[in-house]
């Protein structure tokens, strides 16, 4: 099934922004508060700085986020995917079951 891009017009850290874009509208109004959120908490402690390098450092938080998330998940993939081997050679090679019987 295809998704049909949506319109949309926010405004984020004070600036009227348009796009089209596939995602959820709530996966955008999640994106934009937690943007909202990040830059406050950056004004607060930097708030001497220029919006420009303020936004930068905010680019890089968001970047830093995104690949320390890859790495996870690379991490799980790797051992979702041993996990996986292990079951299919014990499906193989099924233990085999002594009775010892009892006296």
């Amino acid at each position: 099934m295809t998704k049909h891009m949506r319109s949309h017009t926010l405004e984020v850290l004070g600036l009227e922004v348009s796009f089209k874009a596939e995602a959820d509208p709530h996966r955008i109004e999640s994106a934009r508060a937690l943007l909202e959120e990040r830059y406050s908490r950056l004004t607060r402690n930097g708030g001497h700085l220029s919006k420009e390098k303020l936004l930068t450092f905010l680019a890089l938080a968001l970047a830093d986020d995104v690949i320390l998330l890859q790495e996870k998940q690379t991490a799980t993939e790797e051992r979702m995917q041993k996990l996986l081997t292990s079951i299919e050679k014990a499906a193989e090679h099924p233990p085999t079951i002594v009775s010892l019987g009892r006296a």
